[in-house]
């Protein structure tokens, strides 16, 4: 159960920002005994890996900076977020330590699967919710927005980590927050098409 929490939180992070769960596993990983990967996963904790995510995450976190450039960033991350997040999922529920129940780590593609559909549902609110922002803010809200996210996607990752009771109720109020997202967007293009029809 410990190793299911930790799982969706750290999926749900990597559908705001696919590569901070990443180094935050990999570096836990390498540095610490808080996570040991199975073997199958020891990749990972590499330097290689490390390396890669940083470059990837240096650029996730400027693109997503610029308004217009973002929507196209998004696109572009629909295919990585929820695969970052299934990986995340498999990789902390397979490791031993995060909960002493077999079962996560004798059918890896459940937590494959469930952290696609977690990460995969945050990215779809985000990539929603994002040009109605942007568009309502003349592109002034971009940077903001995504400085939140990259700071929700870091206290996740790390209450998932450390604290996984807490995930149930994070998960809950950010699926209330994008609940609330969606129906600011729908009424703003409401107002929009409107507009558009009277002038």
């Amino acid at each position: 159960m410990i190793a299911a929490l930790t799982g969706m939180g750290l999926s749900a992070a990597a559908g705001l920002n696919a590569y901070i769960p990443f180094l935050l596993v990999a570096l836990i990983a390498r540095f610490s005994d808080v996570i040991t990967l199975p073997q199958s996963y020891a990749w990972v904790e590499s330097w290689w890996a490390i390396g890669i995510g940083v470059v990837l995450l240096l650029a996730e976190v400027v693109l997503d900076k610029i308004p217009a450039v973002d929507t196209v960033n998004d696109a572009v991350q629909t295919f990585i977020r929820p695969t970052s997040g299934g990986l995340v999922f498999a990789a902390t529920s397979a490791a031993e330590d995060l909960d002493r129940s077999t079962w996560m780590t004798t059918h890896p593609w459940v937590g494959v699967v469930l952290g696609v559909l977690v990460s995969g549902l945050v990215h779809t609110g985000k990539t929603v919710a994002r040009p109605a922002i942007n568009a309502g803010t003349l592109g002034f809200g971009a940077p903001v927005a995504s400085t939140v996210e990259d700071g929700a996607s870091v206290g996740l990752s790390l209450v998932a980590v450390f604290v996984p009771v807490l995930v149930v109720l994070l998960l809950v109020a950010l699926a209330w927050l994008l609940i609330w997202l969606w129906l600011k967007v729908r009424r703003w293009r409401r107002r929009r098409d409107r507009r558009a029809a009277l002038a």
